[in-house]
Formats: structure tokens, C-alpha cells, sequence
């Protein structure tokens, strides 16, 4: 087991921890990076984890991005949308960053109360004729209503583009979430179920966007060629984050499992809490534990998210407001889009809390994170 963490009281306990390698595993992936010299530039390491990546999520092509963000303003990008993409204020800026990197304005739709995702039954009444595609985000690995956003899409002629950030090898209904919509984007941040350190890619069905998705990631060049038709950056995998990625995807599986034994005891102490609403567990999902946000509702019980968070933060616990504020809060979005009403948006950032979790957190560390919070409720 990774032994990362330290078991003593007075260790601080950050809301996540990324996985590491075995520190061998990862130098012999680096061997050949020093045989070669090649860094970077779509090397043997990046087209190894390339298609160990397309097998994993059962998808005929994916491309590779420096992080996850860029993936997603590539995404968006190689349709050539403009107008207004229909997406979540509860988000990371991230998602609402690229819209507006990409010349389009977000359009923003409420939540549902139970998973926290975008309400898909309030999608169409935003669908004006500005509109070019809709921009979902799996939150916390809580699947969207794909059927429903799909028929939507088909009727209006939308692009669909997900965020799929937090949902990384989760499958829903027994497909792979990698199948659903024109486009998915995944992050490979430190911080997800599977990381590169830095990293991120896209995957889609239509082949031939392979072009545009390889010119986007360098500087607008066709690869192989001296040809520059289209905008583009530097947004290149490199070799050493992709011998990263491989290593961890050898372990995927395994720290999967430590962080589902973490969910289940906060599940299980906190789940029949007044005052403390979970996530629907969806069973239709096959998850990867990522994240386990409760929701602290105060009316009847005199305790507020505040005090929960201030209560361990005393005993060096760390968890998160996450997402709070919102997207929609934010002054450069405000400055450059408008926000509808999104009343279930607000109440749950006012009140949600991330806690801790990941592989190498004890189970009498994720007990006593929930006695902490049970003796305010004494």
C-alpha cells in the first residue's frame, strides 16, 4: 500500500493526495526517455499510452493534451462553435473559462438537487437560435442525463461537448462514459482518479477531427507536414508525463479500491445524519470514488458548513468548498455573459463541503473525519 500519509493526529489531512508510482516502476519508464533524448513531440511513451488509453475507455481514438484544460478548448474548438454554449455554474472555472477562451459565451442552466449535475429538463427553455452546443459536466463522477441531453442536441442541431473531468474510467449503464456525446474531455491532473501529473485528453467518434485536434495541440501545423492552417498552441504531452500516466494506469484498479473502502465508511457514518445530505449513489454507475461531497443542510440543526470546516481545520483537516462560489459569480463572466437564475446552484455551493479522499487515507482517519463532524451534532 502506498504509505504516503502519515498516520500521526497532528499530520495535516489535505482534501486530496495524488497517487505515486512506485518510485523503480517509474525511473524504468524513464530508461528509455534517456536512450533516445526524445521529450517530447508525440514520442514512443505519449503513442504507448495512447492506445493503452483508447482499450481502457473502449474508444477508437484519443488525443492527448499538456492538461486537461487545453483538452477541453481543443474540444471545443474543432467544431468551430460561436454564439452561446448552454452549460453548469457549478463547475471548476475551467469549464466556463474555456467557453470564453473560445469566443462563446455561457449560457447557464440550474442543477439537479440530488447529484448536483446540470438539469437536463431545464436545458430546452435556454436553447435560443444563438445556440450551438451544450456543454455537460459530470460533477463529482455523477453521470448527466445523457439520453435526455442527446434527444435535445438531435432536435436543435447542438453539439454536445462533456466535461468529464471527475469521471475518468466510470462506466454508466454498462457503457463506458467515454461513448456519450460529439466530444469528451478527461483531466489527467494530480489531483483525478488517474493522473499523468499534468495531462489531460480528448476522445470523439468523428476520425476526421484527428487533424484539427493534433494541429490544435502544435501550433496550428499539420503534422508531418510545413503546413499551418489553423489557430493553435503548445499544448503537447510530454514524454515523462506520459511514462507517469502508464505507470498509473497499471494501478488503476488497485487505489480504485482503497478509495471506494474511503467512500463507503463516510457513507456509512454520515449517510443517516439530519443536517447531512449525500450524493445519490446512482447504481447504474460504476465509479472511481474521486470525490465525497456532503452537503450541510443547517435549517433545524444550528450547524453550518462553516462550522463543519472550521471544527476540522482545528484537528488539521482540510476539506473543501468545492465548487463555491460559482461560475456565474465570477466578475470576468459577469463582465462578458449573463447568468439565468439558478436557485439549486446557489444552495448547494452555499452549503457543499469536499471531504477528504484518496488512496492513502487510512479508514480510522476517514472514521475520525466523521466523528469531528458527528460531535458538532451532539
Amino acid at each position: 500500500m502506498n504509505t504516503n500519509q502519515n498516520s500521526d493526529q497532528n499530520s495535516d489531512i489535505l482534501v486530496t493526495k495524488p497517487y505515486l508510482p512506485p518510485l523503480g516502476e517509474y525511473i524504468q519508464e524513464l530508461r528509455e526517455l534517456w536512450d533516445t533524448a526524445i521529450l517530447s513531440n508525440q514520442g514512443v511513451k505519449y503513442r504507448q499510452l495512447q492506445k493503452e488509453l483508447q482499450q481502457f475507455l473502449g474508444v477508437p481514438q484519443a488525443e492527448l493534451f499538456a492538461n486537461g484544460h487545453l483538452a477541453l478548448e481543443a474540444a471545443l474548438s474543432i467544431f468551430d462553435l460561436h454564439g452561446e454554449i448552454i452549460t453548469t455554474p457549478f463547475t471548476f472555472a475551467s469549464t466556463v473559462q474555456a467557453i470564453l477562451r473560445c469566443g462563446c459565451n455561457p449560457v447557464f442552466c440550474d442543477i439537479n438537487d440530488y447529484d448536483f449535475t446540470i438539469d437536463a429538463s431545464k436545458i430546452e427553455a435556454l436553447i435560443t437560435d444563438k445556440t450551438t452546443a451544450i456543454l455537460p459536466v459530470h460533477v463529482y463522477g455523477n453521470i448527466c442525463a445523457t439520453d435526455e441531453i442527446g434527444a435535445l442536441a438531435d432536435k436543435y442541431k447542438l453539439k454536445v461537448i462533456y466535461d468529464a473531468a471527475h469521471a475518468f474510467g466510470e462506466t454508466y449503464r454498462s457503457r463506458s462514459i467515454a461513448e456519450f456525446g460529439d466530444a469528451v474531455m478527461f483531466s489527467f491532473h494530480a489531483t483525478k482518479s488517474f493522473h499523468t501529473v499534468e495531462g489531460g485528453c480528448v476522445v470523439y467518434k468523428d476520425s476526421s477531427l484527428t487533424e484539427r485536434l493534433q494541429a490544435f495541440r502544435q501550433f496550428g501545423q499539420v503534422l508531418g507536414t510545413d503546413s499551418f492552417p489553423y489557430l493553435g498552441g503548445n499544448a503537447k504531452l510530454s514524454e515523462l508525463h506520459a511514462a507517469m500516466g502508464l505507470c498509473n494506469l497499471r494501478h488503476y484498479a488497485e487505489f480504485t479500491e482503497r478509495r471506494k473502502m474511503i467512500c463507503s465508511i463516510y457513507a456509512r457514518e454520515l449517510g443517516n445524519k439530519p443536517g447531512i445530505k449525500l450524493s445519490y449513489n446512482d447504481p447504474s454507475i460504476k465509479r472511481n470514488y474521486t470525490y465525497f461531497p456532503i452537503v450541510i443542510e443547517e435549517s433545524g440543526t444550528g450547524i453550518n458548513r462553516e462550522m463543519v470546516l472550521a471544527s476540522l481545520q482545528n484537528h488539521h483537516i482540510y476539506a473543501r468548498k468545492y465548487f463555491s462560489p460559482l461560475c456565474s459569480n465570477f466578475a470576468i463572466v459577469k463582465q462578458l455573459s449573463s447568468s439565468g437564475d439558478t436557485p439549486m446552484a446557489k444552495h448547494v455551493a452555499d452549503r457543499v463541503l469536499a471531504l477528504p479522499c484518496y488512496d492513502s487515507l487510512t479508514a480510522d482517519q476517514a472514521q475520525r473525519i466523521c466523528q469531528i463532524i458527528l460531535d458538532l451534532y451532539k
